[in-house]
């Protein structure tokens, strides 16, 4: 494989420049000297940042785009062989990395790398990590799955020999990483369309755990069923987080205030207690905050930049985001799309003390919906009333099989008013005729549904 060096910046070409990690990605090279060339079907502000900062940018993909002289060609899931540039790389006998492929080569080039996975929490705790450490003065270079408005997006170029990374199992593309810390918040039945099973998934995370090396250390979740399986007999240091007195990292004494903020002690096994305050809601964002400290300080960051960081953190994008109100009627937006997310985001809407909370739902793919019905329509119980959207089928094909009014009639045999509908139009003409003033409404899920709140409190 192709091994990105900073010491010897070359000539790279990205196929599908435009997206927002790819872009990221470009950026970091750039920072460090390399030349960068990219294409894309449109050109965006994305695109414009990078010509500014001196990649060439092609519109439209095309053969000629792709030159002999290219050191290699990066390219997303996206891109198919029969994508012109792609076949022209392979005709020259290009070197070509995928965008995952290119993410773990450019962390090979820091001496101290985090990279955070699990089937939720990525992007909440990579973000507290990164702010914790730009607390610390470590100038962290980070590529995050959300936009985190303390670094102005979802990338951040650092200069010091720290990076860190939020890690994705689909595809088992965190297999392409070299962490040096690598956090494993929890491992759920998830990406049915591409692992067999859970055990299937266990054995991904498994061998995300091995990658790391004998003087780096696994931050591991407690709560994970039979976790010490996944970190059996590695060399590294192992490092534990959640309930019972077995972990190393430990929430005691959690209070919630109004808003369902937490104020707690982490304890350690060190013989540490130290008091911190998170101002993002729920008892899953405590859980999210000690593996964030448990890497932070393994990484070198101090009780002070770690209260400091915490604090400082108010969520990112699309996790549990403040959008409005319309009369009277309070509207955030959650990514939430997996049931334990569910679970987390309405239990922590359930204490803060509104007449009635509103889940707006829209199922993302038809193969998770499948494989979680149940789940699905447990978790959406925990809402006062749920409103479901059809399914937003991403990159799958229509399924007749499954469907939201399936859900939706699930639901309303577990007990809880279930609503759905076919148009976004139709979903915000119900909701702006039955809300009440006092109640909140989230809109959740992984596709576009965020749509609907920002309609109504846009009136």
């Amino acid at each position: 494989m192709y091994q990105i060096d900073f010491e010897k910046p070359e000539k790279v070409h990205f196929i599908g420049i435009g997206g927002i990690s790819m872009s990221g990605l470009a950026e970091i090279l750039l920072s460090r000297g390399f030349s960068v060339s990219g294409s894309d079907w449109h050109k965006s502000p994305l695109t414009q940042k990078l010509e500014k900062d001196g990649a060439v940018i092609y519109e439209g993909q095309r053969k000629e785009n792709i030159s002999p002289d290219l050191s290699v060609v990066v390219y997303t899931a996206a891109v198919h062989p029969d994508n012109p540039e792609y076949r022209e790389a392979v005709c020259l006998g290009l070197p070509l990395l995928s965008r995952a492929e290119l993410l773990g080569e450019l962390m090979r080039n820091y001496k101290k790398a985090a990279a955070v996975a699990g089937t939720h929490g990525k992007t909440t705790t990579t973000s507290m990590l990164t702010e914790i450490l730009l607390k610390e003065g470590m100038d962290p270079t980070v590529s995050v799955g959300g936009m985190l408005p303390s670094i102005g997006g979802n990338v951040r170029i650092g200069y010091s020999d720290c990076m860190v990374a939020e890690a994705c199992e689909y595809t088992n593309s965190f297999l392409e990483l070299y962490p040096t810390v690598s956090v494993i918040l929890n491992i759920r039945e998830d990406h049915l369309d591409f692992f067999r099973d859970i055990d299937d998934i266990r054995s991904s995370f498994r061998r995300f755990a091995q990658r790391t090396p004998a003087d780096g250390a696994v931050v591991i979740d407690t709560g994970i069923e039979d976790y010490r399986e996944i970190v059996r007999d590695l060399p590294c240091r192992i490092i534990t987080v959640g309930e019972g007195e077995e972990a190393d990292y430990q929430a005691k004494d959690v209070v919630y205030d109004s808003l369902d903020d937490a104020r707690f002690t982490v304890v350690t096994s060190a013989g540490e207690r130290e008091d911190v305050r998170l101002k993002v809601p729920g008892a899953h964002n405590v859980e999210n905050a000690l593996a964030a400290i448990a890497a932070a300080r393994f990484l070198g960051a101090g009780w002070e930049a770690i209260r400091a960081g915490l604090l400082h953190y108010e969520g990112t994008e699309r996790r549990f985001q403040k959008k409005g109100e319309f009369a009277g009627v309070t509207v955030v937006d959650d990514y939430a799309h997996h049931p334990d997310e569910i679970r987390a985001t309405l239990s922590a809407a359930a204490a803060m003390h509104f007449s009635k909370v509103w889940c707006v739902f829209q199922p993302h793919t038809y193969s998770r919906t499948r494989a979680l019905f149940e789940d699905f329509a447990q978790a959406l119980t925990l809402a006062d009333e749920v409103v479901l959207a059809d399914i937003y089928a991403a990159r799958e094909a229509f399924d007749p099989g499954i469907s939201s009014e399936m859900l939706a009639e699930r639901v309303r045999e577990l007990g809880r008013p279930a609503h759905h509908f076919d148009s976004f139009e139709k979903i915000e003409k119900f909701l702006y005729e039955h809300c009440m003033h006092g109640e909140l409404l989230i809109t959740m899920g992984a596709g576009d549904i965020v749509k609907v709140g920002e309609a109504l409190t846009n009136g």
